[in-house]
């Protein structure tokens, strides 16, 4: 590249000029000699020798078509044939008007006829067939990716773009392919080995858009557009595809996913072909085989309201359509269960939408960072509202609430929380705070760091959904917990299978051993609860009591006994 933009500086070409007769050989040379380096040659089998050696300097071969041991027909299908001299130009010497097409066919970029009683026209035919050929080159570098050879991104929609026009925006189809956790390929295997896979990859794809027509691109590090005429067996050929590229992915334990959107005929521009195409390929985000799924409107209706919640988040907490409510937990190590304390659990009314279900927006909301604002939310109402029954029942009733991941990462977190506390007039201990156990796997020692600075300033902290994730056992003995949370998918099958249940047996053994009381979510019948109370489990809580509540009713069960009294 360097090379080809200092040419166009100004400095010296080289220009080849083959042809059998001196005489033309040396009349050329004197037209041209004053502008470029010129080289000779007297027949295609020297000028092919020169070639080979030159190939990074020539800038243009001036090429006689009949000559000995080997013709310019000959020695120009060599040249079309080689992935480094074809990108060298070559003016065709010839005073039969007939061999001009041929050697245009053949890849000649113009000819120049006999005899050369024009010098001017003969510089400038030179001059222009050089200058559009290091174009040509220019362009072609930059629109393309260095690695793989694919389409840049800019250049890939603009070709997309003319491509729709002059088929008058036939159907196509587009396909979003990204490599599974790439990342972590490059830190295991480090940044030559990731290059190479992503080369291998780029091939195959090259085959797969010869094969089917249309244009690909490498739009980041490890994601790839496809963009091809529409065609009905599409699951086939990406079935076909997937088996190509498994055979050396498979290799190296790396898996892909493909997302896919099949037009016929929906009018859609590239960008939103794309965009559709990237929303089906993001549901297998999680999944961690080579796999493709097909758009469907399903997912488009699904990606709007996912828009709109997260568009409507801020007015919702403005207007507080987000409601707390609250599950109580029970202590029941005595005869007759005690109210212990309670989780704040929140509700969405949207005044158009109605009730929006917590799975849906809570997991939304964490993969986009605004659940940092509703949490606070959340802690805010609870405090509040552990205030507001002190001020009318006369006691505090602890409540726990829940601090997410992104909460964890914010090294503002014990500061928000202690004036939220001090604010209500209450100490921290009132203000539980329930963190999930996957949270401990995601950077175990700034979690324990941060977990232990909590717990310093007074707040007392419950390891939720412990039992889900992957390092439970051997992370007990250095998490500064206070109550251990087991998963309700021990007590599902608690009673029925002995295996479930001698896993909780051994559990809260464990749990008694660290000095850790356990919770157990999640019950919804006598039988389980008779259960974990046999085998020492000191609090429960889940449907058998109570189901989430709205504070004016969860007072109702004030009367029911509270720790205590």
């Amino acid at each position: 590249m360097k090379e080809l933009l200092e040419r166009k500086q100004g400095l010296h070409r080289t220009v080849l000029i083959v042809d059998d007769e001196f005489v033309e050989r040396q009349m050329l040379g004197a037209m041209l000699g004053d502008t470029y380096t010129v080289l000779y040659a007297e027949n295609g089998r020297k000028a092919l020798n020169i070639i080979r050696q030159e190939v990074m300097t020539l800038s243009l071969v001036m090429l006689d078509l009949h000559m000995p041991e080997m013709d310019g027909y000959s020695l120009l299908k060599i040249m079309r044939n080689d992935s480094e001299m074809r990108r060298i130009p070559v003016v065709v010497l010839t005073a039969e008007s007939q061999a001009e097409v041929e050697s245009l066919r053949l890849g000649a970029a113009d000819f120049i006829s006999k005899p050369y009683d024009m010098p001017d026209v003969v510089k400038a035919r030179v001059g222009h067939a050089i200058e559009l050929a290091e174009d040509t080159i220019i362009i072609h570098e930059t629109e393309r990716d260095a690695l793989t050879g694919l389409f840049n991104r800019e250049f890939f929609f603009e070709y997309g773009k003319r491509l729709d026009q002059q088929n008058h925006n036939m159907p196509m189809d587009a396909v979003v392919l990204d490599i599974n956790r790439f990342r972590i390929v490059n830190e295991l295997y480090g940044k030559l080995y990731g290059d190479h896979i992503l080369e291998q990859l780029g091939n195959s794809i090259h085959e797969f858009v010869r094969d089917t027509g249309g244009l690909a691109c490498r739009n980041d590090s490890n994601c790839f557009y496809i963009y091809l005429p529409h065609s009905e067996d599409l699951t086939d050929r990406l079935t076909g595809f997937i088996s190509v590229i498994n055979q050396f992915l498979g290799e190296h334990k790396i898996t892909v996913r493909i997302g896919a959107f099949m037009d016929s005929g929906s009018g859609l521009d590239i960008e939103h072909r794309f965009d559709r195409a990237r929303l089906a390929c993001r549901k297998l985000r999680n999944t961690y085989s080579t796999a493709f799924v097909l758009y469907n409107e399903d997912l488009h209706s699904k990606e709007l309201r996912s828009e709109r919640l997260i568009n409507d988040m801020d007015r919702a907490l403005e207007e507080k359509q987000f409601r707390v409510y609250y599950q109580p937990k029970y202590d029941v190590s005595g005869e007759t269960p005690v109210l212990k304390s309670a989780e704040a659990l929140v509700r969405w009314f949207h005044p158009e939408l109605g009730m929006v279900s917590p799975g849906e927006f809570i997991t939304l909301f964490e993969n986009n960072g605004l659940i940092q604002q509703l949490d606070r939310y959340v802690w805010k109402e609870a405090a509040a509202q552990i205030k507001a029954w002190k001020d009318t029942y006369g006691f505090y009733l602890p409540i726990s609430v829940n601090v997410s991941r992104v909460d964890i990462f914010d090294p503002q977190l014990g500061a928000v929380l202690c004036d939220i506390v001090s604010d209500n007039g209450l100490t921290p201990d009132k203000l539980h705070l329930e963190i999930t156990e996957s949270a401990y796997t995601d950077d175990s020692k700034q979690i324990i760091d941060t977990v232990a600075a909590l717990r310093d300033q007074g707040f007392t902290i419950e390891m939720d959904d412990f039992g889900c994730g992957y390092s439970s056992l051997n992370m007990l003995m250095d998490l500064p917990i206070d109550a251990l949370k087991l998963d309700r998918s021990f007590i599902r099958n608690i009673c029925t299978d002995p295996k479930a249940y001698k896993l909780v047996e051994i559990i809260i053994e464990l749990a008694d051993l660290l000095k850790v009381p356990v919770i157990a979510e999640g019950v919804e019948t006598a039988e389980q609860m008779n259960i974990l109370k046999e085998i020492g489990c000191p609090v429960i809580q889940g449907y058998y009591f109570s189901k989430p509540l709205p504070p004016e009713k969860f007072e109702k069960l004030f009367g029911a006994g509270r720790e205590g009294e």
